[in-house]
């Protein structure tokens, strides 16, 4: 990681840092915490709850900051990552990221490579039990206009959370979710989601770069194992390209308040959909509530 915003500071915002052990976890993890200096309306302060922390403060710039104080409408963030100075940790979002997906066994990210998946729900129970109420600590917050955002995993994780755990947000913002992820579960997942909160809108806002119109991927980074990036295109096959916005489709259509919107960025590949999607995560956070 470089300097970031956390450091340099906006005039619009001020920030925090803090670093929380999860409970009944060896895993410890930072909060990057960021609050318009503007008062609060009267309802509170808006949230956009972001994953892959480290890589989002990297990311983020005081220019998209200010605009939205400039506005009026500035959310609070907090984006939670690795307590290192990692952008991804790539073996413990993994664990976090993915849902469960065996009751017999282990949910494996990646067995070749040992690496673990399945966390999810413990992930999502960090975040209600500790790193939502560090921030409620701090300022009042609007349940309204709540958002989480992931790009990839943390994608995926998005929308694991708002079919099996919609009361935590209002909104969800997915950025190129890893729909492919053990065949295509989150899809059949999507087939049980479980009811919204009633008298609450709920959002989502999928959006998907190059792979949306099935666009050639990226070339795989120099010195890849030839093996392992067949296998990656292979996994990858189990979500076909209309599958973000059929998603979109079926979900839109529920009776129960749900409200899905698709966004296409057209030529842009995965890993630069992270930055690409920030704007469009930010402008949802900072949306009026519904009525």
């Amino acid at each position: 990681m470089g300097p970031s915003v956390w450091d340099s500071g906006t005039p619009g915002y001020r920030f925090e840092r803090v670093v929380v052990a999860a409970k009944n976890s060896e895993r410890r993890y930072r909060l990057w915490l960021a609050w318009p200096r503007q008062a609060p309306l009267p309802a509170g302060c808006p949230l956009l709850c972001m994953l892959d922390g480290n890589a989002v403060a990297d990311t983020l710039t005081a220019a998209q900051l200010e605009a939205l104080v400039e506005a009026g409408r500035a959310p609070a963030i907090l984006a939670i990552g690795p307590d290192s100075d990692l952008r991804f940790d790539v073996t413990m979002r993994a664990y976090d990221y993915t849902p469960p997906v065996r009751c017999d066994g282990p949910t494996w990210d990646d067995e070749a490579r040992v690496r673990l998946g399945g966390g999810a729900d413990v992930f999502l129970d960090f975040i209600a039990t500790q790193a939502l109420p560090a921030v409620a600590a701090r300022a009042p917050l609007d349940a309204r206009r709540s958002t989480l955002w992931g790009h990839s995993y943390g994608g995926l994780f998005a929308l694991h959370a708002l079919l099996r755990r919609p009361q935590l947000f209002s909104r969800y913002a997915a950025a190129d979710p890893s729909l492919w992820w053990q065949q295509g579960f989150i899809l059949r997942e999507a087939e049980r989601p479980v009811p919204l909160p009633v008298g609450r809108e709920t959002t989502l806002l999928l959006m998907q770069g190059a792979s949306a119109k099935g666009e050639s991927p990226s070339a795989p980074p120099l010195g890849a194992d030839p093996a392992r990036v067949e296998r990656m295109r292979r996994l990858r096959a189990a979500a076909p390209p209309e599958a973000g916005q059929a998603l979109v489709s079926k979900l839109d259509g529920r009776d129960d308040g749900m409200r899905a919107e698709f966004l296409a960025f057209p030529g842009v590949p995965h890993g630069p959909m992270l930055p690409a999607s920030l704007p469009a995560a930010l402008a949802l956070a900072a949306r009026p509530a519904a009525g």
